[in-house]
């Protein structure tokens, strides 16, 4: 005999996030007895082929019809060039603010100002200096053909590791990826800013 299908859960609030921001979402819901939220994630690698994201974004909605109250995307516009924003008009769904995640942890203004001082700077995240071999030099081909390093990085000055968590481990990951890529290295923590906000508010 099939099984009865899952029953709507009006009170439940679900994140559909970017895999970057999982780890830091899951610990919020914890930590903060958020029991009503729940997340899924579409892959951290997307980051890298942005044009991948709306549509699997839209797929996470369809699916979630129905079993949630009410959708949230934890997405900037990463890379979408807008499309992003155009599918969750379509769908009536609400996105945090921002062009990016780095924009987001800091808070939108701050990073204005900050990024219009020096506009030559990389970004890292918590996830990304953790990941930092994987996502970046192995992602983009640097390790197969390091001549692309200058390719990539030569207009930067500086690697800005935003961090959402006091950790020295990743801090020294952050250090030894700016010195990989040959540029000064600076922190600032943000912990989790516009994302922990976000997450308030749909609580």
């Amino acid at each position: 005999m099939p099984s009865a299908p899952d029953k709507p859960e009006p009170e439940k609030t679900l994140v559909i996030a970017c895999g970057a921001l999982g780890r830091e979402i899951v610990d919020a819901i914890r930590l903060n007895g958020w029991s009503h939220l729940s997340v899924t994630c579409l892959p951290a690698l997307w980051h890298n082929r942005p044009s991948k994201i709306p549509e699997g974004v839209r797929r996470k909605i369809a699916e979630a019809r129905g079993h949630y109250g009410r959708i949230l995307v934890a997405y900037a516009d990463c890379g979408t060039g807008g499309e992003l924003d155009r599918i969750l008009d379509e769908e009536g769904v609400e996105r945090i603010d921002g062009p990016h995640c780095y924009a987001f942890y800091e808070g939108l203004e701050a990073f204005e100002v900050a990024a219009e001082k020096n506009p030559a700077c990389f970004y890292l995240t918590d996830y990304l200096a953790r990941h930092f071999d994987r996502l970046i030099i192995e992602g983009l081909g640097i390790d197969r053909h390091p001549e692309l390093l200058g390719d990539y990085f030569g207009n930067y000055t500086t690697l800005v590791y935003l961090a959402q968590t006091e950790d020295p481990a990743l801090q020294a990951k952050a250090e030894a990826a700016a010195e990989k890529l040959g540029l000064n290295f600076e922190m600032r923590t943000t912990g989790l800013g516009g994302l922990g906000r976000f997450l308030a508010g749909a609580a």
